[in-house]
């Protein structure tokens, strides 16, 4: 497909691009669901492969953008068709793994918060409870800082995904009025064709009525 994105790609290299980073993010939830269930030693690292899955997340969404505004320049309507329905699969199939990770920060939080409990109660009964309950602290912080850092990086590609936009709709703007104004110069040369000869023509005239005055002055 030779339609191409903002950054030079073809529609196709997009889209195999966000297929590519779909499978990325599938794994990386499958990982986070297993740590889950492991030890919670084990789970330490979970904040930040949340946060890669979801920064892949939001480049596929910018992807969708992109092959969303290219496919409506597809010629053919069989093949327009057909990557409307790609692109479509794609998005549903990124918000599906969005959800799925939102529903798995709401357990993690959950556990969280059910593990401080369980602290604070023993924490009652047990002095030595204090270290357990500042070692889930440290974790939702973790949590806390990995959402954060998730959310400014999906707004920040959302603000540069615009700017790109706006600067592709100037660059048809200019495109299109450099088109005309080839069509206008193109106008005037062929104008200037005529005329040139009809004064060719008017004086062609002139001499062969000039030619039959004198022809008929000497008959």
């Amino acid at each position: 497909m030779a339609v191409e994105g903002r950054g030079g790609g073809t529609l196709s290299d997009l889209y195999q691009g966000s297929k590519r980073l779909l499978l990325k993010s599938r794994d990386g939830l499958e990982r986070l669901e297993r740590l889950e269930f492991s030890s919670s030693t084990a789970a330490v690292d979970s904040p930040d492969l949340s946060a890669a899955v979801r920064s892949d997340l939001a480049q596929i969404r910018s992807l969708c953008a992109d092959m969303d505004r290219l496919w409506h320049s597809v010629p053919a309507k069989s093949q327009r068709d057909l990557w409307k329905r790609k692109v479509e699969q794609v998005a549903e199939e990124a918000d599906s793994l969005k959800e799925s990770l939102d529903k798995y920060f709401q357990r993690r939080q959950k556990r969280v918060q059910e593990a401080q409990e369980r602290a604070e109660l023993l924490g009652r009964a047990n002095g030595e409870s204090s270290h357990v309950l500042r070692i889930f602290d440290e974790e939702a912080q973790a949590m806390v800082s990995a959402r954060n850092s998730s959310r400014m990086l999906e707004e920040a590609t959302a603000t540069g995904a615009a700017i790109l936009s706006r600067y592709s709709e100037q660059r048809d703007r200019l495109k299109s009025a450099h088109r005309k104004a080839l069509d206008v110069l193109n106008t005037v040369g062929l104008s200037n064709s005529v005329l040139r000869f009809i004064e060719r023509r008017n004086h062609l005239d002139q001499l062969i009525k000039c030619a039959g005055m004198v022809l008929t002055v000497i008959i």
